[in-house]
């Protein structure tokens, strides 16, 4: 909303001095986000005069029109004062200009030798042309006045030259621009905001809409309201014997600029500046285009209508028309059909006015069913005050038979659906118990009586809300009137008090530990929109009955191509790694923590709450069982070199094994230990993916896979070659945990190593390998490292040779050699038994 302070004025008595800033201020204390305050006119200085012109000399031989003309501008003539509009000899001024959409005999404005136009666009006499000009003819754009610069602007005949143009055209102004809020519709006009400044300085206000309205008669225009839930009030006013040559005068025209209109024609021009003025939309039909009674109702299916912007519209059953006998004429609320439209050039002389208020859900839908955003539509959506329409249509008639001669017919239309007042109880002391300061009763009362209501009793007060504030609904909605306008900066800064005894959860715990290991291990993280769509799965070559592609579909999803929740972080993951290797960075390590979404398809519809109380534990229990599974998992992506290259040496490529030693790193933090067996699982490549799983609960589950992922994938979602991925769950993971974390033990013993080379079959994996040495090895043993793999003739075909180091070590005593031996032998005896493993060159 644009808030002309001059227009401002008219209804509250701001002092003197008091600019758009000052008053920018009071009304961002008191709630209303004034995004900025526009100075009109900013650098323009006079002589700026109304001229008239005398004669007009065609020049020839240029490329466009050119024009020479004597101009009468008064006193001003001659020679022109820098300061002012006086002081001239009162002689013609000969003026070159392009326009010539005016003749002789009009009315123009003109800037003379010493003015400055906005811009710092400084003004002299200079030869161009081959002619001296002395001054130029003015158009709109060039004074600040809007985007038109079709042509000068041609004034009314009355004015006499040499007035000053600066006064006449109201050309310095403060214009405030409100960003007004779905919940303060009331603000999208003059009287809102006046009230809103009213309240804020403390004065009083002079309210617009306080006209006497003539009573209802039966003598109006017809009308019928179908739907009176739809519309709940209507009211129709004619006006007759309009001139047709009458034109919106200057004042009304610059006031509709100011607020961001455009002036088209008188009638429209009142109805858009009594929208403004009081904020109740309007709209005008020729009298003559009317067919019978005016009707209101819902559209019919596959009606159609021409709206006064030229589109043809196929109508829906849910929208809300304005009819007579051949049909629908106007959207209600939004825009009025091109069939009875008033016309732009003076035709009409007899118009039937509307004011209506319409249900704010019908107008919102109707409006972006057809993509038709208005200036009605906006108001209407946020909710009108329905005790206006009556004084909006009657200052409506005021204004056309004051300025277009016209007579205001007798009959008076009103439709009114019986409604009562919206009252409230809420205890005086709420506001105090919501803001957490002390008002008092008095303030309260008092505050609530300024934004109009009516307020009755002491400790539980009666509220009942004015019309113009459909957003009051409830005790807190008044409460947060009172705060805001006690001031929010005046509000104490007070710091909760939290419960002792209460920190972070176990997960939450390892949810910490786990990002900061892998940060730590030189993995940066990202933090992806929680969305796929099937194509995606598609690309990752699931199986159509693999889990994953089941998805929760969500019902109004930010884009059609990902309608679903995702059900592994990979595909977020994998995206950021493709964007940011095509920006140049080639070398990457990323990892998200994050929840998936697993449906089984069996859950249980969600129970519909009333919005009259709180939940109750059973429908809350209820809601929750709706819910899908939702894990919290962990993933990294990998592509690039993991240690670059530089003097120190060659660089080392990302592979499948850096990918299984992040989840280790993952596994570390919650003191579990995974086995890492082959596996095929999309979207890894089937002979370098591995299976992570550890004992949960007794039994070995399944945590997820790491390793390299299929060529196909790599290359359907343009990722770099041999690109390397790992997904855990972590809540599987924290199952397996053994306990609370621990710190590690030091020992004041040296340690005792021992190497072994195992041989055995190819098909057995290193971790049934690892884990039969640990098994023998017993308490003494403290790691152990896989350090070597060999496959070659010297240990025969389909055999590979296993090195490992065993660090043996006591908490007692310094170990004997005997002792890190017989270790060792167990160690190895074991892994005889379990796997067939021999001693390379036993």
């Amino acid at each position: 909303m644009r808030a002309p302070l001059s227009w401002l004025r008219e209804y509250v008595d701001l002092p003197a001095g008091e600019t758009g800033r000052d008053v920018q201020a009071k009304l961002v204390s008191a709630g209303l986000e004034v995004e900025r305050v526009e100075q009109l006119g900013a650098g323009l200085k006079g002589p700026l005069v109304v001229g008239r012109v005398l004669a007009i000399e065609e020049l020839s031989g240029f490329k466009k029109p050119i024009r020479y003309c004597q101009v009468d501008v008064g006193d001003a003539g001659g020679t022109s004062q820098a300061g002012g509009s006086g002081g001239g000899t009162g002689e013609p001024q000969n003026i070159v200009c392009g326009a010539t959409n005016f003749a002789v005999g009009d009315k123009v404005v003109v800037i003379l030798p010493g003015g400055v136009l906005p811009g710092d666009f400084q003004i002299s006499s200079r030869k161009t042309y081959g002619k001296v000009s002395e001054g130029m003819i003015c158009s709109a754009r060039e004074l600040g006045m809007g985007d038109d610069h079709d042509g000068i602007i041609v004034l009314p005949p009355e004015y006499e030259p040499g007035t000053d143009a600066i006064e006449l055209l109201e050309l310095v102004d403060e214009v405030l621009d409100i960003a007004v809020t779905p919940d303060r519709g009331y603000c999208l006009s003059m009287r809102g905001v006046a009230r809103e400044t009213a309240i804020a300085y403390g004065l009083p206000l002079r309210d617009p809409a306080l006209l006497d309205v003539p009573a209802p008669n039966s003598f109006g225009h017809p009308v019928a309201v179908a739907d009176p839930i739809g519309c709940d009030r209507f009211t129709a006013r004619t006006v007759t014997g309009l001139d047709p040559q009458a034109r919106s005068p200057i004042w009304l025209q610059r006031r509709l600029q100011k607020a961001g209109m455009r002036p088209v024609s008188l009638t429209v021009d009142v109805t858009n500046y009594v929208m403004l003025e009081l904020g109740q939309p309007l709209h005008a039909y020729d009298r003559g285009r009317l067919d019978g009674p005016i009707g209101v109702r819902r559209a019919q299916p596959g009606e159609k209508l021409t709206t006064l912007d030229g589109a043809q519209r196929t109508l829906d059953p849910e929208d809300l028309v304005i009819t007579d006998n051949t049909g629908p004429i106007g959207l209600a609320g939004v825009m009025g059909g091109a069939g009875t439209e008033i016309d732009d050039h003076g035709a009409s002389t007899e118009v039937v006015i509307e004011a209506a208020h319409f249900d704010p859900v019908a107008i919102a839908r109707t409006s972006r069913r057809h993509k038709l955003s208005s200036e009605a539509a906006r108001r209407f959506e946020r909710g009108t005050d329905p005790q206006a329409a009556s004084a909006a249509a009657q200052r409506t008639v005021d204004l056309l038979v004051l300025l277009a001669g016209g007579t205001a017919d007798s009959g008076v239309t009103e439709v009114i659906s019986p409604s009562a007042p919206r009252t409230i109880t809420i205890p005086a002391d709420h506001p105090d118990r919501v803001a957490g300061a002390v008002y008092g009763r008095e303030t309260v009362v008092r505050r609530l009586q300024e934004i109009g209501c009516d307020v009755y009793g002491t400790d539980e007060l009666l509220v009942t809300v004015p019309s113009w504030r459909p957003d009051l609904r409830d005790p807190n909605d008044l409460a947060e009137e009172v705060i805001r306008l006690e001031g929010y900066e005046n509000l104490p800064s007070t710091l909760p008090q939290l419960p002792t005894g209460r920190g972070l959860t176990g997960s939450q715990l390892l949810h910490r530990r786990v990002g900061r290991a892998l940060a730590g291990a030189g993995y940066v993280e990202t933090l992806n929109y929680p969305f796929l769509g099937d194509a995606v799965l598609d690309q990752l070559g699931l199986e159509p009955d693999d889990p994953r592609r089941r998805t929760v579909r969500l019902v109004n999803p930010l884009s059609d191509e990902e309608p679903g929740l995702r059900t592994t972080l990979l595909p977020g993951l994998l995206s950021a790694l493709r964007r940011n290797d095509g920006r140049g960075s080639h070398d990457l390590a990323l990892f998200e923590t994050g929840l998936v979404f697993r449906p089984t398809g069996q859950e249980p519809l969600p129970p519909r709450l009333s919005v009259e109380h709180r939940p109750s534990d059973e429908e809350i229990a209820a809601l929750d069982a709706a819910l899908p599974a939702q894990p919290r998992h962990v993933a990294v992506v990998l592509a690039g070199a993991r240690e670059r290259a530089g003097w120190w040496g060659k660089g080392t490529p990302a592979t499948w094994a850096d990918a299984v030693e992040a989840a280790r790193t993952v596994a570390r933090e919650a003191q579990v230990e995974l086995t890492v067996r082959q596996a095929q699982y999309a979207p890894w490549h089937p002979g370098r993916c591995a299976a992570l799983s550890a004992v949960v609960d007794g039994a070995e589950v399944v945590l997820g896979h790491a390793g390299e992922l299929h060529p196909r994938v790599v290359k359907a979602l343009g990722l770099p070659e041999r690109t390397c991925a790992m997904e855990l769950d972590l809540e599987l993971l924290e199952s397996a945990a053994g306990g609370p974390l621990t710190a590690p033990r030091v020992s004041t013993f040296p340690v005792a190593t021992q190497d072994v080379a195992l041989v055995v079959d190819a098909a057995v994996p290193a971790g049934e390998v690892e884990a039969a040495l640990r098994a023998g090895a017993g308490e003494l043993l403290e790691d152990l490292r896989l350090f070597d793999v060999f496959t070659g003739e010297q240990i025969g075909e389909g055999r590979k040779s296993l090195a490992y180091a065993l660090r043996f070590r006591s908490p007692e005593r310094t170990l004997t050699a005997e002792e890190a031996t017989a270790a060792r032998d167990a160690a190895v005896a074991e892994a005889g038994r379990r796997v067939n493993a021999v001693l390379r060159g036993a």
